[in-house]
């Protein structure tokens, strides 16, 4: 989405889980508009977040004038899953991205098995990294719109407001710096956003499910958090365009990935 969209809406990183939440970008030219929804990864859930996040998956499909469902050229495949998209009444694109990594992949072989698997969708390899068959994408997609007046305004590039995007991208910054459980055991929230004439201040809370792991994310003298810290106020005012101050704390809430309470004072609605 980031690479149609030409801005970075979605955080990025390696590792599995990602996304969390369901973001809208909106991308526009004078004839069309499209909205995507990038949601988050599809996975078998272990816990009542992730349980959550598949449902976003189920809400986004309902939702959708066309399904992109994105994949890597040597990704197993999801047959449940795979099945589930065969039965859909909207348009499914099987979207083959990262063709660029390796130049032995077979991708006419690749297209050929996807063919076999999804016998009514429309199969598309690309490269979001380098641009590759992005106008290609687009330009199918504006074939599956339906006729309606914009949803959004022309200028409109999401839903979500600037304080969503500053936790998103400390979240990133914790999945690039932190290991092993980590990453998947925080949420971030924004608890304070001044807007100054030269400076915005801002105070962002980590939450963490146990104090060890507390200890972890601060680090030896304070270490791992000013590091944390100072990689995400330079991401945030490369994001924003303004200098800013960032603090931010640590705080433990027992468990907070199994609590619905939680769950929803974070913002993840069941």
């Amino acid at each position: 989405m980031n690479a149609l969209i030409g801005e970075k809406l979605s955080i990025t990183n390696p590792k599995a889980q990602t996304t969390r939440h369901r973001i809208l970008g909106i991308w526009n030219d004078d004839e069309h508009q499209i909205v995507f929804s990038d949601t988050p990864g599809i996975l078998d859930p272990a816990y009542k977040l992730q349980e959550n996040m598949m449902s976003e998956v189920d809400a986004a499909i309902k939702d959708a004038d066309a399904i992109l469902y994105l994949v890597e050229p040597e990704e197993p495949f999801n047959h449940p899953f795979i099945e589930k998209l065969n039965n859909v009444s909207a348009p499914v694109i099987v979207v083959i991205n990262k063709v660029d990594l390796n130049e032995q992949i077979d991708i006419a072989g690749k297209i050929s098995e996807w063919k076999g698997l999804m016998l009514n969708a429309e199969i598309i390899p690309t490269s979001a990294l380098h641009k590759f068959n992005v106008d290609g994408l687009i330009n199918v997609l504006t074939g599956h719109l339906p006729e309606h007046p914009p949803y959004y305004d022309k200028e409109a590039l999401t839903d979500r407001s600037v304080r969503f995007f500053v936790s998103e991208i400390i979240r990133e910054n914790i999945l690039r710096h932190f290991k092993k459980e980590i990453p998947y055991s925080v949420e971030v929230v924004v608890d304070a956003y001044k807007e100054g004439k030269f400076k915005d201040e801002i105070a962002a809370i980590i939450y963490v499910e146990r104090e060890s792991q507390k200890i972890i994310v601060i680090g030896q003298g304070g270490r791992a958090i000013k590091r944390l810290g100072t990689d995400s106020r330079r991401a945030i005012e490369n994001f924003i365009r303004k200098k800013i101050r960032l603090d931010i704390t640590v705080k433990v809430r027992k468990d907070w990935r199994s609590n619905e309470k939680d769950l929803k004072d974070f913002g993840y609605q069941n």
